[in-house]
């Protein structure tokens, strides 16, 4: 069932519903086309600047926690237009991870609910859709450090070998190694625990955001958290498994890529986005990035590098798009069809 609908800048789009014993088709439209499906491994969104013509080239893109897919629309419509001058044609998929967003619902993504699974759940979208590996994987937050464990799964052929080692991979304001107490601020472990201890249905949106204020929240975080609410009878409850989300972030603060970084697999292109005002930096975890990032070598390894996003927090697609743009539009531009 397709419906038309219209974003905030009154330019029509379409948002195409399918599951996935519907018949494979694709509306053409002079922005992008978003087709929405529900699996059961995970659910996703498709985003296409030219519908009717056939993909070259994909990007996986992975938000982070509490996040959805739906949080990277915007960006990834701006993305994909900026791509279709080259000889590529891009498409863009908007997964919803484990516990988060539609496939928060989903039947079959069992624990333990960590990022290893939650890698998983990406080769076993791919397998089970028939689709060639990603060329791109971009993840944000979490999302990055799932990006990180799919790669390497990748490199040991976990998934088959189908799905191979993508050619680049994003990891945007995300620290690759252990998060600690000592290199955290703690917030993210406060709204949590806010949040456990809430009822799982709240009498409105409103209602929940003065709350997380009355508790010393700061607004955008109050509202962004109200965003994550869904219809449920009179009221409202979580758009995401909390508890499994919960989960995901202990295993998120476990787990170290650092080795992955410093031994790249052959082809692949790791690129680290740190926003300049992010406070999830330490100084030393930023001089070990740094060390790591390679020249151009004579191809028997993989590539680091490393980008700073000015002006941008750690909402690096809110805080400065513009600037994430014009960092990865290039080196996506790169690749041949």
């Amino acid at each position: 069932m397709a419906r038309l609908i219209r974003n905030k800048q009154g330019i029509p789009s379409t948002l195409l519903t399918r599951f996935l014993n519907s018949p494979s088709s694709l509306l053409t439209l002079p922005y992008y086309s978003t087709s929405k499906r529900s699996l059961r491994t995970l659910a996703y969104e498709e985003i296409q600047a030219n519908p009717n013509k056939p993909y070259t080239h994909t990007a996986f893109i992975l938000h982070g926690l509490l996040g959805s897919a739906r949080n990277w629309r915007s960006f990834s419509r701006t993305l994909v237009s900026s791509l279709s001058d080259s000889p590529s044609e891009w498409r863009m998929v908007l997964v919803d991870l484990r516990n988060h967003g539609n496939s928060a619902e989903m039947e079959g993504l069992d624990p333990p609910h960590d990022l290893v699974n939650a890698a998983k759940d990406l080769g076993n979208l791919i397998n089970s859709k028939g689709w060639e590996s990603p060329d791109v994987v971009i993840g944000h937050s979490m999302g990055g450090k799932v990006a990180l464990q799919f790669a390497k799964s990748c490199g040991n052929r976990d998934y088959g070998e189908n799905v191979k080692l993508p050619k680049q991979l994003w990891v945007l304001d995300s620290v690759p190694g252990e998060v600690t107490s000592d290199n955290s601020d703690g917030e993210v472990e406060k709204v949590l625990q806010t949040l456990q201890s809430l009822p799982s249905t709240v009498p409105s949106r409103k209602w929940l955001v003065n709350h997380m204020l009355d508790l010393g929240f700061s607004k955008s975080l109050s509202e962004w958290i109200g965003t994550n609410l869904k219809k449920a009878g009179g009221e409202e409850t979580w758009a995401f498994n909390l508890e499994g989300a919960v989960q995901m972030f202990h295993s998120y603060r476990e787990l170290s890529y650092w080795s992955l970084l410093e031994h790249p697999p052959k082809g692949l292109e790791i690129s680290i986005v740190r926003a300049e005002k992010s406070d999830r930096w330490d100084a030393d975890v930023i001089t070990r990035l740094e060390s790591l990032a390679s020249p151009e070598g004579d191809g028997s390894a993989g590539k680091i590098s490393v980008h700073v996003l000015p002006s941008s927090g750690h909402w690096v697609h809110v805080d400065n798009p513009k600037g994430l743009l014009e960092i990865m539009a290039p080196k996506l531009k790169s690749l041949m069809p």
